[in-house]
């Protein structure tokens, strides 16, 4: 919970501060005043040590002396006003120049105070500071939202795609646990975006891939960590249900997660409760909870890769989304959608599909469904050239192998052309592609390397 100070809104204590002064006694007089309200609070004595404990963790709030030794603080600002981490800044100084305090407001600074001061002034500083940076991460989350509704919708006019849509039109303004199944590249993510929006909940939409975060970091990602959980863990942190709170999270991938956490995540719909690692405290949750998975889960329970109850208990109310290749009458609509979209996005000419093009997309099987689509017309437009040019430029063998390989090839190059046309299925995801293909990320990456200079450029 956060705290109030004089009538303001509650300061979410998942906040992190660096000090930075050259005087000892005031880095410890304001690291034990700040501490009891945020989760973590450095101090440096210098440019030099702020800079190499800024090169480990993003600071929300800098309190910054401006006379410091070797380089001063407005000077350092001025630096970091040129790169992307932006942190909001309050300057202290014990000598009255109005100069210098004009020119660090000019630099952006959120407030500038003068030594010696009462700490309720430096704490009512620090507040309005903190409580202008969380409005404006509101204000940039309501405007990626609004920019999603006006640009994201489910596309398809198809029997599938009606009969999907009216589901989630009917289960979205309920609180119930939604299982979302369909192969990889079908929009999965899109559904559950659908789903939160339509169901008027104020909270955040935060979606969580649990294949991409390490086992041992999963627990503590999701249900946050107190003070002393594990080596490193110098403050409480909030987890991701947390910050989900009256809204919605979305456990994308749920069939990699590991059974111990599978085991925690029932607990977690059954009693609506989570707890930090480490702590013995039980913390109430409003949170609505989407799942999905490019697996049957059914199938996963059989072989004992996925625990029966929580199967169960998600599957409460099961939407599967078809893959392209079961609804080609929607390959028109996506097409146009896309190329729309694609061609504003990267600033070129808009790609003018012939009939013949449009035939073609729809007799391609699409085993990466519309993630597949998406990246072909991407590349069409980058290159201006529609499908069925594309295709015709291709050189053509004489003789070509069962596997559709050309005879005269190398093996080199039978294997470039293999993992390019695997990575090309998922959509140019690497980390999706290396796992078809039975190699390392790192292994896949090194390939690129080698075949074109580290230049290609997929998606993560």
């Amino acid at each position: 919970m956060g705290q109030r100070v004089n009538n303001m809104k509650p300061i979410p204590s998942a906040v992190s501060v660096l000090i930075v002064d050259d005087e000892p006694g005031m880095r410890s007089f304001l690291k034990k005043a700040l501490t009891k309200k945020f989760a973590l609070v450095e101090v440096a004595s210098s440019v030099e040590e702020a800079e190499q404990l800024r090169s480990r963790c993003h600071f929300d709030l800098l309190v910054v002396d401006i006379r410091l030794p070797g380089r001063s603080g407005i000077e350092w600002h001025e630096a970091l006003n040129d790169q992307e981490r932006r942190s909001d800044i309050i300057f202290m100084t014990g000598y009255a120049d109005m100069d210098v305090a004009i020119k660090a407001l000019r630099a952006g600074a959120s407030d500038f105070i003068m030594k010696p001061f009462h700490l309720e002034q430096m704490m009512k500083s620090v507040d309005r500071c903190i409580e202008r940076r969380l409005l404006k991460r509101e204000n940039l989350m309501l405007r990626r939202e609004v920019s999603f509704n006006q640009s994201s919708t489910i596309i398809g006019q198809s029997d599938a795609m009606t009969e999907v849509k009216d589901v989630i039109a009917r289960v979205a303004p309920t609180n119930a646990v939604v299982l979302i199944e369909g192969e990889s590249g079908t929009g999965k993510e899109l559904v559950a975006r659908q789903l939160h929006v339509l169901s008027g909940r104020q909270g955040p939409f935060v979606p969580v891939n649990c294949g991409a975060i390490a086992p041992e970091l999963l627990e503590s990602e999701l249900f946050g960590h107190s003070a002393g959980a594990f080596t490193g863990a110098k403050g409480n942190r909030e987890g991701l249900f947390s910050f989900a709170s009256g809204g919605t999270i979305f456990l994308d991938e749920i069939g990699e997660m590991p059974l111990k956490m599978q085991t925690a995540l029932l607990r977690v719909l059954e009693q609506r409760t989570i707890r930090p690692v480490g702590s013995e405290k039980e913390i109430n949750i409003d949170v609505r909870v989407l799942a999905a998975s490019n697996r049957k889960l059914s199938e996963e329970v059989e072989i004992g890769n996925f625990r029966r109850d929580l199967f169960y208990r998600l599957n409460v109310l099961d939407i599967v989304i078809p893959p392209l290749r079961d609804r080609p009458e929607d390959i028109v609509e996506l097409t146009h959608h896309f190329t729309c979209q694609l061609a504003a996005e990267l600033g070129v000419k808009e790609v003018v599909w012939s009939h013949e093009d449009l035939l073609k997309l729809q007799q391609h099987e699409w085993p990466g469904n519309i993630r597949e689509l998406r990246n072909m017309i991407e590349r069409c437009i980058l290159l201006g050239k529609p499908p069925a040019e594309y295709w015709k430029t291709q050189p053509k063998a004489e003789v070509v192998a069962e596997s559709g390989y050309p005879l005269q090839w190398a093996l080199k190059d039978v294997e470039r052309d293999h993992v390019t046309r695997v990575v090309d299925v998922h959509g140019g995801n690497k980390s999706a592609a290396a796992r078809d293909l039975g190699v390392s990320r790192k292994t896949l990456d090194r390939k690129y390397k080698e075949w074109f200079g580290g230049e290609k450029n997929i998606e993560e």
